[in-house]
Formats: structure tokens, C-alpha cells, sequence
């Protein structure tokens, strides 16, 4: 049976968690609300009043939109580059064994740890010195080296938990490699991939300091939010926040009920 003091202790460590949670969703919820404030210019900044016509107008500032629209198309295409390479990258790493898989691990670290500035101008001096001009397909290779590392890790991860034993049964029974792969496999590190998936689209989509080295004269949204905070941030900026947001909550829910079903 827990002492008086022992109960006290728990409350208080409940208690601390809640503060930290909420302090950390504190933003969030700032831009959120923000997202409905009436606000008569440019600068919003101080709350004047609830309205939903932010949501009505948020294609209304064109460039804006277009930002938008190519942070996302590069988000979407670098996470299926990345999880398709990292998937392979991550299987290799946590099955088998190979020459040079000490050096392979470093280096997917390696890529971690390097600072977002270091990586970027390392990114600018390789692609002027191949002569490439700088667009949304320099961005698109910079947002999969970046977020490479991060599929590898986490499908690795995975794939280090699972039994052996399930594939060389379904070799048994007849089943081909690739059907090994497709029935066995790849249900199995399904919750892996997908967790990176959602990471990688995550990175890309609000990467700036990356982005700013290597995107020449295209605009993502996050470089756009930042080239607008001299002139005041307009409310649109809060209501796409807040879409984007909520999509990663509802992918994340719907992930986390897929693996409890499969469970």
C-alpha cells in the first residue's frame, strides 16, 4: 500500500507533466486562436474581435497561396522519395550484414546531428558547383537528404524487433521474395514506415534554414512567413497554420487507430 507521501508525490508529477503540456501546446493554441481574430490590417498582433471570415478569404493573398501550394507538392514528393529510400536504407541496416555497415550507420547519424546551417551551405556549394540552378527541384533533393536519415532510424527500428522466423516460414510455404516482402514484411514495419512518413513530411514542410540556402527564387510557405514579418503577418498565415496542424492531428489519430486495430 502507497504512503501518504507517495500519493502527494504522483499528484505533483501529474500535476508538472500537465504544466509542461501545456505549456509547450501554448503556441499552438496562440495561432489557432489568432486564426479568428477580426483584426483591421495587416498586423496581427493584438485580439479585436471573433470572426470566420479568415477562413472564407485564406486564398485571397495569391502569393501566399502559391507558397503554400509548393511547400506542399515538395513535402509530398520528397517524403515518398524518402520513405521508399529510407525503407530500403533501414531493412538493409536492421537485417543484414555488410561491408561498410559501420561506416553506413555513422554516416545516417552523421546527417542528424549536422546543424541545419552546415548542411545548407554544404547543399549550396554542391549544387553551384554542379551548375544547377537553384528551384523547387534543388529544394526537393535537400528536403530528401535531410529527412533520409530520420525514415532510416526509425524503420530500422523496427525492423530489428521483428522475427526472422515469420519470413523464412512464408519462404517455406512457397511464398517469393517479393511476396515475402509484400505479405510478411512490409504489414509488419508498416507502423515504422508510416511514423516516418509523417516525419519526414513534417521537416519538409516547415524547413526555412535549409530552404533558404537552396530554393533560388521559389517560395515555400515558411520562407514566406518570414519575408512577411517586416510588413506584419497577415491572419491567413494562422488559418493554414492551424489546417496543417489539424491534418497531422487527424493522420496521427488515424495512424494510432490502425495500429491498435492491427494489434
Amino acid at each position: 500500500m502507497r504512503s501518504r507521501g507517495g500519493r502527494v508525490g504522483d499528484r505533483l508529477l501529474h500535476a508538472y507533466t500537465w504544466l509542461v503540456i501545456l505549456w509547450l501546446s501554448s503556441p499552438i493554441a496562440v495561432m489557432i486562436m489568432f486564426g479568428f481574430n477580426d483584426t483591421p490590417s495587416k498586423s496581427n498582433t493584438s485580439w479585436h474581435g471573433f470572426t470566420l471570415k479568415w477562413y472564407r478569404e485564406l486564398f485571397e493573398i495569391s502569393d501566399l497561396t502559391t507558397a503554400l501550394r509548393n511547400s506542399i507538392y515538395i513535402a509530398v514528393i520528397s517524403t515518398i522519395i524518402t520513405v521508399v529510400i529510407g525503407t530500403m536504407l533501414g531493412l538493409a541496416l536492421g537485417r543484414y550484414r555488410f561491408r561498410g555497415k559501420g561506416a553506413t550507420n555513422f554516416l545516417v547519424f552523421a546527417a542528424i546531428s549536422t546543424p541545419e546551417l552546415v548542411m545548407g551551405a554544404s547543399l549550396l556549394s554542391l549544387f553551384v558547383s554542379a551548375n544547377l540552378p537553384r528551384d523547387a527541384i534543388t529544394i526537393t533533393i535537400a528536403h530528401v537528404l535531410f529527412s533520409l536519415s530520420f525514415v532510416t532510424v526509425t524503420v530500422r527500428a523496427r525492423v530489428v524487433t521483428l522475427d526472422p522466423s515469420m519470413e523464412e516460414a512464408a519462404r517455406d510455404l512457397g511464398a517469393t521474395t517479393w511476396g515475402t516482402f509484400r505479405q510478411v514484411t512490409l504489414p509488419a514495419i508498416l507502423p515504422g514506415v508510416l511514423a516516418g512518413a509523417m516525419l519526414a513530411f513534417a521537416l519538409s514542410i516547415d524547413d526555412y534554414v535549409v530552404t533558404s540556402f537552396v530554393n533560388g527564387s521559389t517560395l515555400t510557405f515558411p520562407l514566406w512567413i518570414i519575408g512577411s514579418v517586416k510588413t506584419g503577418i497577415p491572419p491567413q498565415v494562422n488559418v493554414m497554420g492551424t489546417l496543417i496542424f489539424g491534418l497531422g492531428v487527424l493522420i496521427a489519430i488515424a495512424n494510432a487507430v490502425a495500429a491498435r486495430r492491427r494489434a
